[in-house]
């Protein structure tokens, strides 16, 4: 069965509920764009015109879509987009939802408790396992429709944009909410011995040992994500995501930005650059990875645990310190 059929009968199965609310790729409309391609019937007739020039017997080579066909890439590109930026954001917002729900704190948790009474866990778990699907499905329907647009037009346009995805932080499958629902799903199929039990659908295996998950999505996409923070090099803790994608500790992050730990990371200057891949501006929209570090301190119960002490010794001395200068300040020492 060609993808096309597979991603309709996806859209309007058990799910279309579901998807009714959420962005998805216009696969249909896309291949459509790319059958006009292959005629110049898009192309200015300057462009026509200079081709007729150039050959004195029209042929049919002349009438496709050149390897750089501005009209094309104006009309394609910009939907697809448009397209990958709102499932990304309904991707996001969704399982920012999901993750409020599971583990907030305070009054917020006494806020979500009235709404979880009006859904249960298991429609939790069942909503996270859907968005897992959503977003693999998009994802490979991009990855098709990339390569159909690189294959008529003889180009690597399509491989391209894919790097500018990656640039404009919408790459699908690495985003960290991705990261995040594989641990809320691990979260819920925790079993009493402290082992998990595959969740329907999707496996997931956390090596602790490694430092990494492992994510078997639809057709038979696995993703290995290194929960390693590239700073101190061990699992990470009280785990952050830069907007760029990369984990950090938070204690860890802070310190690469120059600021202290009870500041927190969003207060960060905007120059402020990953340590990774030294992109400037990502600080501000950090992601606290709270499933992540839910899952860390049942699977990690002593490392958690040295963590936290050793975390909390440095904040009350970065606490200390910040209020002695303070103090010297203020009565003009």
């Amino acid at each position: 069965m060609k993808f096309g059929e597979t991603f309709m009968e996806y859209l309007h199965g058990e799910q279309e509920k579901f998807l009714d609310k959420c962005s998805h790729v216009e696969y249909k409309q896309l291949k459509k764009v790319l059958r006009k391609c292959r005629t110049c019937k898009s192309l200015p007739d300057s462009y026509k015109t200079e081709q007729q020039g150039d050959n004195e017997e029209e042929t049919d080579s002349s009438k496709l879509c050149p390897q750089s066909c501005p009209v094309c890439d104006q009309i394609f590109f910009s939907e697809l987009m448009k397209e990958a930026s709102g499932i990304a954001g309904c991707f996001s917002s969704r399982a920012r939802n999901l993750q409020r729900l599971h583990v907030a704190t305070g009054m917020q948790r006494f806020l979500l408790s009235l709404r979880r009474c009006f859904k249960d866990e298991q429609a939790m778990k069942d909503e996270g396992s859907m968005l897992i699907d959503y977003i693999t499905m998009n994802e490979i329907a991009i990855r098709k429709i990339l390569k159909k647009y690189d294959k008529v037009h003889c180009s690597v346009n399509g491989n391209n944009f894919k790097s500018k995805m990656k640039a404009e932080h919408i790459e699908l499958l690495r985003s960290p909410w991705l990261i995040e629902l594989g641990a809320f799903l691990l979260n819920f199929n925790r079993l009493d011995g402290g082992e998990f039990r595959e969740s329907s659908g999707h496996s997931c295996d956390f090596n602790a040992s490694q430092s990494v998950m492992t994510l078997t999505l639809a057709n038979s996409i696995k993703l290995e994500y290194d929960l390693t923070c590239a700073i101190c090099l061990d699992t990470v803790y009280n785990p952050y995501a830069l907007s760029c994608g990369h984990l950090f500790c938070k204690s860890c992050a802070c310190s690469a930005a120059s600021i202290m730990i009870f500041e927190g990371i969003r207060t960060a200057s905007p120059d402020s650059k990953c340590p990774v891949c030294r992109e400037a501006g990502v600080y501000a929209n950090a992601i606290h990875m709270l499933e992540l570090d839910l899952l860390l301190k049942k699977s990690l119960k002593e490392y958690w645990k040295e963590r936290t002490v050793a975390e909390r010794a440095e904040k009350v001395k970065q606490s200390k310190e910040y209020w002695d200068l303070q103090t010297k300040y203020a009565i003009g020492l």
